[in-house]
């Protein structure tokens, strides 16, 4: 078995490599896909992800605001799970824990990303970093360019 896996019934994920980022974005979007106050995000490099049926997944903008943008939202085509974002410059893959079937206690997040004080929302106060953006030190994989 996988150190950490996830999906659902008809698609399974899994990877034996740790994360390279994990955080509680405060983002517009993720409160929009989600649903959720915030999320708990993870990323992983992109091939450090295997999908066991990736026949099986719809895929969709994850900003309908931005609907070129480099990440999808893929689902499972039978249940409508969610089971990953794809980053289609094939840089990351990033799971929500609690929406895609992973155990979160392994995954814990390390800072606050995207907290936006003009928001209204109080600034996080439980002892990890908050910052504006992603982590400073954090560096983007290589990909692959998408061409339009």
């Amino acid at each position: 078995m996988a150190k950490y896996n996830g999906g659902c019934d008809h698609v399974k994920t899994h990877s034996d490599s740790d994360p390279i980022d994990n955080h509680t974005c405060h983002c517009s979007v993720c409160k929009s896909v989600t649903n959720q106050p915030t999320t708990h995000v993870v990323f992983f490099n992109h091939n450090d992800i295997v999908v066991d049926n990736p026949d099986n997944l719809k895929r969709q903008p994850f900003n309908a605001n931005n609907p070129d943008g480099p990440l999808d939202l893929c689902t499972c085509a039978t249940c409508g799970a969610p089971i990953m974002l794809d980053d289609k410059e094939q840089r990351i893959r990033a799971i929500v824990p609690n929406l895609m079937g992973y155990n979160a206690d392994n995954l814990a997040a390390t800072y606050h990303a995207f907290y936006d004080a003009a928001t209204g929302e109080p600034k996080p106060d439980d002892g990890r970093p908050v910052h504006s953006g992603l982590r400073p030190d954090f560096v983007w994989p290589k990909g692959i360019p998408t061409t339009a």
